[in-house]
């Protein structure tokens, strides 16, 4: 089968929109997958900074969603016409798995990040024959169609705008599930969020629906507008005294604290912005040692990672797309669309935070 991708060769090259070839059909367990719309996340483009560790050539992409047109076996749960949001890869039989937590999944990263399921080696290449990394996040949907594991892919409302919902498979998941199910914030809850790009507005979105107080920190003023349209209240992170400022405008402090940016600065500020007891939730990889700062885990403050929003996906996104179809999640309104051809103009306009989500339309038309 033969099909458009946009392939990315080299650690420091662009994006090139080529034609690419799945050289068997669908096997036991997988669906193909027409691609409707796929989200340009920054775990994408930080491949360019992976120091090698993700191997190249390979098509990126893992917030992709769409149309199933074929299935393998009849165990996938899954039919033809199916309208679907693909997420993160998982081996399903791992202790994790098993307990429901498949963002912990003892594969995690060699199936999402460093290569992909080995039965897929050279499935995947180029015209040439050369080989394609398999399976970005268990997608490479940056692409006309994907072949995944029937796992990944979530059935949703055919009623749903299909092309904008792939966001909802990584970003939109990673931050509203770190407020429902990490923190289960709920009525009266304060929070405070540090970064207003996709992960921290979508926190912001799960907040105010869950019935939260919310601050959003960011040092751009338009990001700041953004989180206020979503009723959070804005302030700047160059502020003077942030964690005072905070702590008054949550009435004694945050009892939960998310930063999406991996600022040791902003992650010290975030922890002295709780109350006692509060607890802070990182998403952003750290490339360097953490410097705690003396007083900031007193009084029963904690830290923790979050992957994915400690989320089951199949449970999750049907959660929000419910939000968004009772006007309490509107996601859409983070979403610039891009024609997948137009890949670097999309890169350049989310690495320097022009846009806050990008779609890419196999085929589309920007809007």
């Amino acid at each position: 089968m033969k099909f458009g991708a946009a392939v990315l060769r080299a650690y420091e090259d662009p994006f090139t929109v080529e034609e690419v070839m799945l050289a068997e059909g669908t096997g036991e367990g997988e669906v193909l997958v027409r691609i409707a719309g796929c989200g340009m996340c920054r775990t994408d483009l930080a491949v360019r900074r992976s120091a090698g560790r993700s191997p190249l050539p390979a098509v990126l992409g893992h917030e992709g969603s769409g149309v199933v047109v074929e299935t393998g076996g009849t165990g996938t749960g899954l039919s033809t016409g199916d309208h679907v949001v693909l997420s993160f890869d998982s081996c399903g039989h791992c202790r994790n798995c098993k307990g429901a937590a498949p963002a912990y999944c003892d594969s995690f990263a060699s199936l999402n990040l460093f290569g992909g399921r080995e039965e897929n080696t050279a499935r995947f290449t180029d015209t040439t024959g050369a080989a394609l990394a398999p399976r970005w996040f268990g997608q490479s949907s940056f692409a006309e169609y994907a072949l995944v594991p029937a796992r990944n892919a979530v059935r949703v409302d055919p009623s749903l705008p299909l092309e904008l919902l792939g966001p909802l498979g990584c970003g939109f998941l990673t931050g509203a599930g770190a407020v429902l199910n990490s923190f289960g914030v709920g009525p009266g809850d304060t929070l405070a969020v540090f970064g207003a790009g996709a992960v921290g507005l979508a926190a912001v979105m799960a907040a105010h629906a869950a019935g939260a107080v919310t601050v959003a920190v960011d040092r751009h003023a338009g990001r700041l507008a953004l989180a206020e349209r979503l009723h959070a209240l804005p302030v700047p992170a160059a502020s003077t005294g942030l964690p005072d400022r905070i702590q008054r405008l949550t009435g004694g402090g945050a009892a939960y604290a998310l930063d999406t940016t991996g600022s040791a600065g902003l992650i010290n500020d975030a922890l002295r912005s709780l109350r006692p007891t509060g607890h802070l939730g990182l998403v952003a990889r750290l490339h360097s040692t953490l410097p705690l700062e003396a007083g900031t885990l007193d009084r029963g403050r904690r830290v923790s990672h979050i992957c994915e929003g400690d989320a089951v996906p199949g449970l999750l996104i049907p959660r929000l797309t419910a939000l968004w179809q009772a006007g309490r999640f509107p996601f859409d309104q983070l979403i610039r669309t891009y024609p997948l051809a137009d890949i670097n103009e999309a890169e350049h306009d989310c690495d320097t935070g022009r846009v806050v989500k990008p779609v890419l339309i196999p085929g589309g038309r920007q809007h």
